[in-house]
């Protein structure tokens, strides 16, 4: 009885050590990362087989990276999230700020020698690679800093000097965005306004704090240069506006649907009525081939990844892994929430893309390396 009850113990230590993989929420992300290739391929095979001559080439493309996300997200789950704290022998700073500065020397090396695609320069050629978008990269680095800034000083953010100094180093980097990528730096100020509250017991400051930033934001609009302005004036009125036609026909697609849609492959808005309609409209086409009941499994199936992830840092074991969760909630939640509201005109129009399932192998991989760190968590959780 002793043996067994000894056996019993060490089977039960056993467990604690092996942690709480979260296998739900990895194959969550897994169908989304796979619905999304579905839709990429029904929502881009008319123009990829116009301009490509290839009815799966944005299928192959999207599939090769998120195979490579796919990947890395394994390896970064089964590393162990805090050897990002330690630091680098001679360097004298940590993994997460060495990461820091190859963001912000990616975002510098992108405004002078980037690759510009459709004027906008936010790319870095990799040759018969493809593209690179430093952006994305920027993002998960990001989410990092404040974790880790916040762990080093977990009372920093009750004070707005705390908050002013996490501002200016994240404020680098969306300074650099912002020149070429004004959605990501949209994104990435969510982030830091969003993570900043979670970890802060006073809150009001942040109140005064977001009127002055919307007033900021207002001006810069206003003065800055028209193509803004321009969009608030598409939003405004849509139906009349020259250039309101993606975001016209992406809404004829919606009421077209109804509730079932018309089937898997069967949109008309998908045939040069949406422009790119497998980048940041595809949600359109979603709501055109599988109804609103399609769509709503759709955010059904985020809101379920959010609440895993939620359960994975209020259950972490320490505040870094926590406010990592905290942050690839919070990216996921605002991108979805922001391309949504975009393609139904609830907002004025910016790129953003819809996670795992727009077209973007950066966006889907970097995504993916998220979750990694997020079920790198959660396997340390006894």
């Amino acid at each position: 009885m002793a043996q067994r009850g000894r056996r019993v113990e060490n089977q039960r230590k056993t467990e604690l050590k092996k942690g709480c993989y979260d296998f739900s929420l990895l194959f969550l992300v897994l169908f989304l990362v796979c619905f999304g290739l579905v839709m990429i391929y029904s929502t881009s095979y008319y123009s990829a087989t116009m301009h490509k001559h290839d009815s799966m080439y944005y299928m192959k493309r999207q599939g090769l990276l998120a195979g490579a996300g796919i990947v890395a997200m394994i390896v970064v789950s089964n590393a162990d999230y805090r050897f990002l704290l330690k630091k680098i022998p001679k360097l004298n700073i940590s993994w997460v700020f060495l990461g820091y500065l190859l963001a912000i020397l990616l975002q510098v090396y992108v405004l002078v020698f980037g690759k510009a695609i459709n004027g906008a320069k936010r790319w870095i050629g990799l040759g018969p690679l493809g593209t690179f978008q430093p952006s994305d990269f920027s993002k998960i680095m990001v989410i990092l800093l404040i974790a880790y800034m916040v762990y080093k000083k977990p009372r920093g953010l009750d004070h707005v000097k705390g908050f002013m100094r996490i501002a200016i180093y994240v404020g680098i980097l969306l300074v650099l965005i912002g020149i070429e990528n004004m959605s990501t730096a949209i994104v990435i100020a969510i982030i830091l306004f969003a993570m900043s509250v979670v970890a802060s017991r006073k809150k009001f400051y942040f109140f005064v704090m977001g009127l002055l930033a919307a007033g900021g934001a207002a001006l810069f609009i206003i003065f800055g240069e028209g193509f803004r302005l321009n969009r608030i004036q598409i939003w405004l009125n849509v139906e009349n506006h020259e250039d309101g036609m993606q975001i016209l026909q992406g809404l004829y697609a919606i009421a077209s649907g109804g509730f079932f849609g018309k089937g898997l492959g069967q949109s008309m808005q998908k045939l040069g009525y949406v422009p790119e309609a497998q980048n940041d409209m595809i949600f359109s086409i979603i709501c055109e081939e599988l109804g609103i009941f399609g769509a709503t499994c759709i955010i059904v199936t985020f809101m379920m990844v959010l609440w895993r992830i939620f359960q994975i840092a209020i259950n972490s074991p320490d505040l870094f892994g926590g406010m990592i969760c905290t942050g690839v909630m919070i990216h996921i939640a605002s991108q979805v929430a922001l391309n949504i509201a975009v393609v139904t005109n609830t907002i004025p129009s910016t790129g953003v893309a819809l996670p795992f399932i727009s077209y973007g192998g950066t966006s889907v991989a970097m995504m993916l390396i998220e979750i990694g760190l997020v079920l790198s968590v959660s396997k340390r959780i006894n």
